[in-house]
């Protein structure tokens, strides 16, 4: 590899798109982006950039394989059961009113998920729910609020039926469970975080994280977190560290911050 050409390339990704490739880990993100590039015909990452800046389509399609926008609703559907009839339930116990984040949102399939749960446990309730992203393309999708099959496979057929309506092969969200999300475009490793959360969840985003950018994200959420709030990571991306950033363990992959 022509480090020189790595370097150029993550100067220009800087500077056009803010995503700052020196919190990601070098050699996964090399490998993912060079085979991506050799699928289009350049062997070298400046050049590959260059050519998909110039089209708008292509250099969405980049981001979006960039930033790794994969989603569903209800993913892993056992931790959302947990979710759903313990977690909620006990921070409900403290506040009728919960302060939500979903943080990197991608196509919106985990805040429609959880404003379905809200609407379920707590129908004359109204709560705050944002749904951040870095990728503005993704946002334009997840706000239009259109999935498919596959998107929606883990749902119930209750909760299909109530909440989306059919339209040809897809499923639109219903208008009720939009309005309840504010989405934003935030960069999880850049921005300010705003504060007073009663649980925030973070899941599949920090695959390709440094341990020191994935370490000052979990240290962020904490000060982001009220006391009592619940950190809801992914599957397979247990806080190993979680008592050294300050939190306890409340269920695996759940960790709170101590009342």
């Amino acid at each position: 590899m022509d480090e020189r050409d790595w370097e150029e390339f993550k100067a220009k990704l800087k500077k056009k798109t803010e995503i700052d490739l020196d919190l990601y880990k070098a050699p996964q993100m090399q490998r993912r982006i060079m085979n991506l590039a050799r699928r289009n015909g350049y062997d070298r990452y400046s050049a590959y950039f260059d050519k998909v800046v110039q089209d708008k389509d292509d250099f969405a399609a980049f981001i979006e394989y960039l930033t790794i926008n994969v989603s569903e609703f209800f993913r892993t559907p056992d931790k959302f059961a947990k979710l759903e009839t313990d977690v909620i339930p006990d921070l409900l116990r403290r506040s009728s009113k919960l302060n939500i984040w979903s943080a990197g949102c991608s196509i919106g399939a985990e805040p429609y998920s959880l404003a379905m749960i809200m609407k379920d446990i707590t129908p004359n309730q109204r709560h705050r729910i944002l749904a951040s992203d870095l990728d503005i393309e993704i946002l334009a999708k997840a706000r239009a609020g259109v999935y498919t099959e596959n998107e929606i496979k883990a749902m119930s057929e209750d909760r299909k039926k109530r909440y989306f309506t059919r339209q040809g092969d897809k499923y639109a969200v219903s208008q009720d469970i939009k309005s309840c999300i504010e989405f934003k475009r935030h960069n999880l490793l850049k921005d300010n975080f705003e504060s007073g959360f009663d649980l925030i969840l973070c899941r599949n985003v920090v695959i390709y994280f440094t341990e020191e950018a994935k370490d000052q994200l979990y240290a962020n959420f904490f000060k982001a977190l009220k006391p009592g709030g619940i950190l809801f990571v992914g599957a397979t991306e247990a806080i190993l560290n979680f008592r050294k950033l300050g939190y306890t363990s409340y269920q695996p992959f759940f960790y709170q911050k101590p009342l």
